[in-house]
């Protein structure tokens, strides 16, 4: 049976797809590969895609517009807004009317006349959290958008936001060694009976195993301004990768099999949104699905984890500004 988003919203998989690195967050993609991608994933049974109207500045939706509008009753849309990116990254734009209009162009993009979730991707603090969630439930009221969102947000917040209208899913960072979430932010989404959608649920590609301290990343790749990946924070996360890939082994499995399914152990309400821009990776982070871990296991990879999680803070001190706010 699959769980759904809040008790009254659209059933989804256990895994969705994360969409933002088919259009260049991680450098150059192939957009061909990409369609391809998407059209496997809803061939293999995923329904949730994730998307967002600053991915590639509308060039994201405008791919999954293209790609999934033949399929919409097959498909649970998921796009963001709220913010616009600049030269120093993302800036909150969450005023009513930025919201709005930001509804009209994604709708247009995505080749649909309605939003599944809709996702409040960061807090504007010129803007009461209030008029935000408002400007989204009149968007509800209106048949444009079936369920609201938010992303990084804190406890506080979040229960501010539910009590204008209710919040079906919190997108946030989750992963086996990035759990803040885990000390009031979940527990929150629970007491509300929302869903938490865990983003970079491998780390941003290094619990896959495919980044080392002597990768150089690609032009636009987000992950070269992000402490946690990059120096000597690098060199001390990779000895974590290692350890689970030494784990991975003994399951035969992938590294990023090991770090989806142990999210999977978390709870029917948390769903891991890896992202794939090739078809191989999505064939093995569903294989995750297929993956069983024991209390022991379970206990090997909290054992190859510090308390702390991954070194270095996950984004650069302009977007850490921007979270849990």
């Amino acid at each position: 049976m699959h769980p759904t988003l809040e008790q009254d919203g659209p059933a989804v998989p256990r895994l969705g797809l994360g969409c933002m690195s088919m259009t260049g967050t991680y450098g150059p993609t192939d957009p061909h590969e990409a369609a391809a991608t998407l059209l496997e994933a809803l061939d293999s049974g995923v329904t949730l895609f994730d998307t967002g109207d600053f991915y590639g500045d509308g060039a994201n939706e405008e791919l999954l517009g293209r790609t999934l509008a033949p399929h919409r009753d097959r498909v649970v849309l998921a796009t963001k807004t709220g913010v616009r990116r600049t030269a120093e990254g993302l800036v909150p734009a969450g005023s009513p009317n930025d919201l709005r209009r930001a509804c009209e162009a994604s709708l247009r993009r995505l080749r649909t006349e309605h939003i599944d979730v809709y996702y409040l991707a960061r807090i504007d603090p010129a803007v009461p959290v209030e008029e935000s969630v408002g400007a989204l439930a009149d968007l509800v009221a209106q048949g444009k958008v079936g369920h609201i969102g938010l992303s990084e947000v804190s406890a506080a917040t979040l229960r501010r936001a539910h009590a204008v209208h209710p919040i079906s899913a919190v997108q946030t960072e989750y992963s086996l060694w990035e759990r803040h979430v885990e000390i009031d932010i979940l527990p929150t989404i629970r007491s509300l009976g929302a869903t938490l959608i865990a983003y970079s649920p491998l780390g941003r590609g290094l619990l896959t195993g495919a980044v080392r301290a002597t990768t150089r990343y690609e032009p636009g790749d987000f992950r070269a301004t992000a402490p946690r990946y990059n120096g000597d924070d690098l060199k001390a996360n990779l000895a974590i990768v290692d350890a689970i890939t030494h784990l991975a082994a003994a399951k035969s499995a992938t590294p990023a099999q090991i770090a989806l399914a142990w999210l999977l152990t978390r709870g029917g309400d948390v769903i891991p949104i890896p992202g794939s821009s090739r078809r191989p990776h999505l064939r093995d982070n569903l294989a995750a699905l297929d993956l069983h871990l024991t209390a022991t296991d379970l206990g090997d990879i909290d054992a190859a984890v510090p308390d702390a999680g991954a070194q270095g803070a996950r984004y650069s001190d302009h977007g850490i500004a921007l979270v849990d706010q």
